[in-house]
């Protein structure tokens, strides 16, 4: 490739980083922190920062140093969060916009990934030998991403989205094409470790990591029974795989996973909160109904396509071309035989991981397909790509098709993100995004209520962090049930009716999470002889009241 034609496609690829850094970047402080942000990173890493003891999930942690490290944040969410936070908020303090300067550098590193992913899945489609450019495919894909609302907007919350998986499923991706492109050891020594990464991040990853081995052993043994493919005057052999190689491996994709087995070991809190929900999810999925849960799936892969799911920002803006664009896209690239030869294997890895996400231990949240975003658009820009160097033999305005597409898609993305930072600057964020939460925190921090009794979900977490510590709500709720309090719910409460000088946090009305809670709470002041004084309300820009703050007297 000659250089200035490299220059200019890293020049290409250099803005497009920039573009999303804009899009992402803007008033990063809204909307309002949200509880996993502040759960599965802000709060540990505020602690370990400020030297507070360590609130580690189910109490899991190992010493080192005098000093506790929390080993996960969920039963199947590591605390790789936590430990990339502390550099950003060591430098720059503790902040909600200092949080998210974390979630900005992924999202930067999963674009990086993705391009590597598909520039070098191209090189071994097409047998090529040697260092692996830029390709024009991995550029199409990395600037409809940048500015994809779904994307933007996922990463600048990246916490709540866990989308550290995103730069190390993609790097174990790439690093595993290049191992059975090139053969290196150290290549898939590499890509070992950076799945057991993503694993650790979040065992969701698994929905892209199993699918993979799955086809790169199906790759392997295709070029072992080939006998290697001939490229005049070079042969290009099947990677060997001998012991060493595989125990190399192993051990590299079990380090990463240490933490997650060592938390095993002291709680087993993977295996019981997976064995729990192999029939049933905690939000009542039916992961047994695949014909029921499919068409939610794949409606899902359309939403993404749009961006249209962020109500939570005040408003719903979708690029309507988008998934008919993808349609287009692709049945044109699968005409040629060439073609289907680069976008039939990713085309099925994706059918495989949406396969994989039929089951949840949750529910079937469209947030789950952050992870499978990059990948719907890496089809799409291989197969413009390969439009793009069919049309370039052919005359008249037909020339323009694959351009046009790239256009078209890209306004549509730009305008809905746009839109949607004029709605956010309006909203501030609405319900459990709203930055009302920023209100509640600090008014508790300046009048001395370092310790408000929460009676609800998403409550908790937000508080400890933007008051730096210094107020600690008491969950008392009780996660056992959705739908009503459990049969303890009025035992631990009954300790604190009788002082005057607690306070109880609720969400108004028609906000409540965990329900049934508010009812039984006033039930049982008035059975003790308490009224209930409303001292407080917290409410989104628009007037919505979102946290009530009572007293009883």
């Amino acid at each position: 490739m000659k250089r200035s034609f490299r220059y200019w496609r890293v020049g290409w690829l250099g803005l497009a980083l920039l573009l999303f850094l804009l899009l992402a970047g803007y008033q990063l402080g809204l909307p309002g922190l949200h509880y996993d942000e502040a759960k599965e990173a802000g709060v540990n890493a505020m602690e370990l920062l400020t030297g507070a003891p360590v609130t580690a999930f189910r109490g899991a942690t190992v010493t080192l140093f005098g000093t506790d490290l929390p080993l996960m944040v969920q039963d199947y969410i590591g605390a790789l969060n936590v430990y990339l936070a502390l550099p950003f908020l060591a430098v720059t303090g503790i902040g909600v916009p200092n949080l998210r300067f974390l979630a900005l550098a992924l999202g930067l590193l999963a674009l990086l990934a993705l391009e590597r992913s598909i520039s070098e899945w191209l090189a071994l489609a097409r047998n090529q030998t040697g260092p692996v450019p830029i390709s024009l495919a991995g550029l199409f894909a990395a600037t409809l991403l940048a500015a994809s609302p779904s994307f933007v907007f996922w990463q600048r919350q990246g916490i709540f989205v866990t989308n550290a998986t995103l730069p190390a499923t993609f790097a174990a991706l790439w690093l595993t094409l290049r191992w059975l492109r090139t053969g290196s050891p150290r290549a898939l020594w590499a890509a070992a470790f950076a799945a057991g990464l993503a694993l650790y991040a979040k065992l969701l990853a698994v929905w892209v990591i199993g699918p993979l081995a799955l086809l790169v052993a199906g790759w392997w043994l295709w070029r072992r029974w080939g006998k290697g493919v001939t490229i005049s005057p070079t042969v290009i052999p099947h990677p060997q795989v001998t012991l060493p190689l595989l125990l190399g491996a192993a051990v590299a994709g079990t380090i990463p996973l240490l933490p997650f087995l060592l938390f095993n070991l002291q709680t087993g809190g993977t295996l019981a909160s997976v064995g729990g929900n192999l029939g049933q999810s905690y939000y009542g999925v039916d992961n047994s109904a695949i014909l029921a849960n499919l068409p939610v799936r794949l409606g899902q892969i359309g939403t993404v396509l749009r961006g249209d799911q962020f109500w939570y920002l005040g408003g719903l803006h979708a690029n309507g071309l988008a998934p008919w664009l993808a349609g287009v896209a692709l049945l044109v690239g699968l005409l040629s035989r060439a073609g289907r030869r680069e976008l039939l294997p990713p085309l099925l890895l994706v059918a495989l991981a949406v396969s994989a996400s039929l089951f949840t231990v949750s529910d079937l949240f469209v947030t789950h397909y952050a992870l499978l975003q990059p990948l719907l658009v890496g089809l799409v820009g291989i197969a413009l790509a390969h439009l793009y160097e069919q049309t370039r033999s052919w005359r008249g305005p037909v020339l323009l098709l694959p351009v046009a597409l790239l256009v078209l898609w890209l306004g549509g993305d730009l305008s809905a993100s746009l839109a949607y930072h004029q709605d956010l600057t309006r909203s501030g964020g609405l319900a459990d995004h709203s930055d009302a939460t920023y209100h509640l925190a600090y008014h508790l921090r300046y009048n001395g209520l370092g310790a408000p009794i929460a009676l609800d979900w998403g409550l908790d977490a937000p508080i400890r962090y933007l008051s730096e510590g210094t107020v600690t709500p008491i969950e008392l709720f009780g996660y056992d049930s959705l739908v009503a309090p459990d049969s303890d719910f009025a035992e631990r409460l009954a300790p604190f009716l009788d002082n005057p000088d607690n306070v109880y946090l609720l969400h108004a009305p028609g906000q409540e999470i965990f329900a049934g809670r508010r009812e039984a709470f006033f039930a049982q002041a008035r059975q003790r002889g308490r009224e209930a004084t409303l001292e407080a309300t917290f409410a989104q820009r628009d007037g919505q009241a979102l946290v009530e703050l009572w007293r009883l007297r």
